[in-house]
């Protein structure tokens, strides 16, 4: 099979996106008969030659983050950029991967249903959609916690790469949580706090600003 990637982080190589790639892509050619291209949307400049790899690809895999619900502004252009290739016979195949820094797979849901939706209106067969939450964690957090869920990523693509569609025991697994109750809710956000928002913080010299309200009391027009 040959499968062509977009890797939609505006990290590129430096993404979190890049290192569940990886993982999967590394199962999937785990059979030698499986092939691959990948290309990185940040490099807009490109956006001609992304189109054409589209256009020829025979099956097709997007990865991309979320910022606080929203995709990147990357992969927004490239997306409207595949305009002329609507409902164009012979579209390939496409399925995604969409990764957020909240742990909670609920967030991502409304880009999930929209993804089908684009899938119909591009013309292509929809593979479907696979959601990880949590996915800065795997720059704050050390090798060891990230261990099992980057090797259900290889173990995804490595199925994948025998029975051209998404595990449907692997999917679920890895979307884990659907949502937070409120204890772990409230856990989750102390660590948070602790271990990333606040060394961020400090890093960009900003923690002491951390309540500041500028607009506050001012009237807008």
């Amino acid at each position: 099979m040959r499968l062509t990637v977009f890797n939609g982080s505006p990290r590129g190589e430096e993404s979190n996106t890049r290192v569940l790639l990886d993982h999967f892509l590394n199962g999937f050619t785990a059979a030698e008969v499986n092939t691959y291209e990948l290309a990185y949307l940040v490099h807009a400049e490109e956006r001609e030659s992304f189109v054409n790899l589209f256009r020829e690809a025979e099956r097709v895999l997007m990865a991309f983050p979320l910022y606080i619900g929203a995709m990147p502004a990357v992969v927004k252009d490239f997306i409207e950029s595949l305009e002329p290739l609507c409902g164009r016979k012979g579209n390939p195949d496409i399925g995604f991967i969409v990764q957020s820094g909240f742990p909670e797979a609920i967030q991502c849901r409304h880009v999930e249903h929209y993804l089908e939706k684009l899938a119909v209106r591009l013309g292509c067969g929809y593979i479907g959609t696979v959601i990880r939450g949590g996915g800065e964690a795997i720059r704050a957090m050390p090798a060891w916690f990230n261990k099992r869920f980057l090797q259900s990523f290889y173990e995804l693509g490595k199925a994948f790469g025998e029975t051209e569609a998404f595990d449907k025991q692997i999917v679920p697994d890895l979307a884990k949580p659907e949502m937070f109750s409120r204890f772990r809710f409230l856990v989750f956000k102390l660590m948070a706090q602790n271990l990333y928002w606040n060394p961020m913080l400090k890093k960009n010299k900003a923690f002491e600003q951390r309540f500041a309200k500028p607009y506050a009391g001012k009237v807008t027009s």
